[in-house]
């Protein structure tokens, strides 16, 4: 199936940003989804479902700022047959559940791992190694995680082994896993510099075959101007340089 490479915009934060390469994306206006920020309602997530619908799983999708990290469910969720999710993020997005009947971007990975059937093992890669000993779920035998402090240390190489070889992949990237130098989002941050992080996607995309890609990590829009613009430039350079980097394995 032919890839379509999305921009999904809620903030209109992406104006500026990957313009060089913009004719190379459809661009779906979601700003005027109510109960679509941080928290996703119901009707929310079925305007987003139906917008998204006609181009499919396939290709690499911007999704704006971490508020939105939900999308990733919202795509995994089109997909029936076995894959893996693999999962960049200095959070864990598995929190408990706070309002009842409604996904938000602090609890969504928690719902792919536990009621997505299709899904074979969840790998989750950034978070501190206290947010991660917090996760609780009824599906630890298809979690692995690697956490920010491992990374920085070079340990946790062994649990490698443990990830199935050959099984599709969806890939999650949540750009507040980078340092400052190269996002600028609305979370705290961890560490990772673009090459490290090139270098463990490649990695996973070297392995198995990908369905498809997503993107969030931009800044607020709220922010006054001058850090607006600075952060503006920061993420759009990272944007370009992740969509170069990993279009080749998402298209071929």
């Amino acid at each position: 199936m032919k890839p379509y490479h999305l921009i999904l915009d809620f903030t209109h934060v992406y104006d500026d940003e990957i313009c060089a390469d913009r004719e190379q994306f459809s661009w779906i206006d979601c700003s005027d989804i109510e109960g679509s920020n941080l928290y996703c309602s119901p009707q929310a997530e079925r305007e987003i479902c139906r917008r998204i619908e006609p181009y499919g799983v396939h290709g690499i999708h911007f999704v704006d700022s971490g508020n939105y990290h939900y999308v990733t469910k919202i795509f995994t969720d089109q997909i029936h047959s076995p894959f893996s999710l693999i999962v960049f993020d200095h959070h864990t997005d598995m929190q408990q559940p706070l309002m009842e009947g409604m996904m938000s971007c602090g609890d969504w990975a928690g719902m792919v791992l536990d009621q997505n059937p299709a899904l074979q093992q969840f790998i989750l890669i950034g978070p501190a190694e206290d947010d991660i000993k917090q996760i609780r779920t009824k599906h630890l035998d298809k979690l692995i995680t690697f956490s920010a402090e491992e990374i920085r240390k070079g340990e946790g190489v062994e649990r490698l082994k443990r990830i199935h070889g050959g099984v599709p992949l969806y890939i999650s990237i949540d750009k507040d896993v980078l340092s400052e130098q190269y996002s600028e989002t609305n979370w705290n941050q961890g560490e990772l510099t673009l090459g490290m992080l090139e270098h463990m996607l490649q990695y996973f995309l070297e392995r198995a075959p990908v369905y498809g890609i997503d993107i969030c990590g931009e800044c607020s829009t709220a922010i006054a101007l001058p850090e607006y613009f600075q952060a503006e430039g920061v993420n759009g350079k990272t944007n370009v340089e992740l969509f170069r980097f990993l279009r080749s394995y998402c298209c071929s």
